[in-house]
């Protein structure tokens, strides 16, 4: 018999205009693995993976879930344990702006934090989980699920452990609101879309950008179709992230013209978030849908209708029966 952890992870778009680095809503796209120890292997960590994982680099020492799984245990004061394999398969596209890394992050944490019996609760894995990320806007959601709001405490607040504590809440999304998100099939690398933020912005715009915060949250819980409106049209981020994007505001003019309140990048980019009445959404993802093709550029729809919930872990005890054999349709690293 073998302990089994199996982890589930939902996608998570954020920002959603003016809640920069603080909002983000879980979706429907998932990350799925399961953890386990070979006793007798001769690798140190075996690594399988499937779905969009299998265009990531190969080597286990690069990937997110394996350097979560590891951060975990030393947070827990634990080895990692020799002959770990992880299994790990996914339907949330990568470099998109629709939280992949977070979702791989959280897996890895989790997977430890279960298997290991490390006892973090939400709060202790959400703080590590963040430090690795370095954002909580998508880290944050992938725990708790829906539409959350997360703040990070001043730096001279710090938790024992040495991470910046966070304040999080759920935001009360409207039941007649849906997202529209829109996938091109072109990445955009977060690192870049960071370098092309400014250092500093001016007071006037601090100013703007903290009352569009506020309204973000207002017309979200609301529905607040003004409120909206002013709040999709970010100062912070997306005048700067824009360019980069090909086909980005006629993308945006598509979605209000077909009945969304408004619409802006999902993370980074490149994917485009269309907030809508729940009537219209599948309108306005259509019509987005549409706006790329115009610049042959072709993309997935993925409607939100109600927010995923958050992760879940669950270790179970099963026969080993076979952990060794790879799937036909994986990639396999070892180390």
């Amino acid at each position: 018999m073998i302990d089994r952890a199996v982890v589930r992870v939902p996608a998570t778009t954020s920002n959603l205009g003016a809640g920069f680095d603080c909002v983000g809503v879980a979706v429907g796209r998932w990350l799925t693995l399961t953890a386990a120890v070979e006793s007798g292997a001769s690798d140190s960590v075996r690594l399988y993976r499937e779905g969009t994982l299998t265009a990531l680099p190969a080597s286990p020492h690069d990937d997110l879930i394996v350097s979560a799984f590891t951060a975990a245990c030393a947070a827990g004061r634990r080895q990692v344990p020799h002959g770990l394999l992880v299994r790990a398969s996914s339907g949330i596209p990568v470099a998109r702006g629709l939280g992949s890394s977070a979702a791989a992050v959280v897996a890895g944490a989790a997977a430890a934090n279960v298997l290991l019996r490390l006892g973090f609760d939400d709060q202790r894995l959400l703080e590590l989980c963040a430090s690795i990320e370095g954002h909580p806007d998508n880290v944050v959601p992938a725990i708790h699920g829906g539409a959350m709001l997360a703040v990070a405490a001043a730096s001279s607040q710090q938790s024992g452990n040495g991470v910046s504590s966070l304040v999080t809440s759920r935001i009360e999304l409207h039941p007649d609101l849906a997202l529209a998100l829109v996938v091109p099939d072109f990445e955009v690398e977060t690192a870049l879309m960071r370098a092309v933020l400014p250092a500093a912005v001016p007071h006037a715009v601090a100013v703007r950008a903290a009352a569009l915060a506020a309204a973000l949250v207002a017309g979200l819980t609301r529905a607040h179709a003004g409120l909206l409106e002013l709040a999709l049209d970010d100062v912070l981020h997306v005048p700067f992230r824009r360019g980069v994007v090909r086909g980005y505001d006629a993308v945006v003019r598509a979605a209000r013209l077909a009945g969304a309140f408004g619409a802006t990048l999902s993370g980074s980019g490149s994917t485009v978030c269309g907030i809508a009445p729940r009537l219209a959404v599948h309108e306005v993802a259509a019509a987005m849908v549409e706006a790329w093709r115009g610049f042959d550029v072709r993309s997935e729809a993925i409607v939100c209708e109600t927010p995923a919930t958050g992760y879940s872990a669950t270790v179970r005890r099963e026969r080993d029966d076979g952990l060794d054999s790879a799937p036909d349709s994986g990639a396999q690293s070892t180390a």
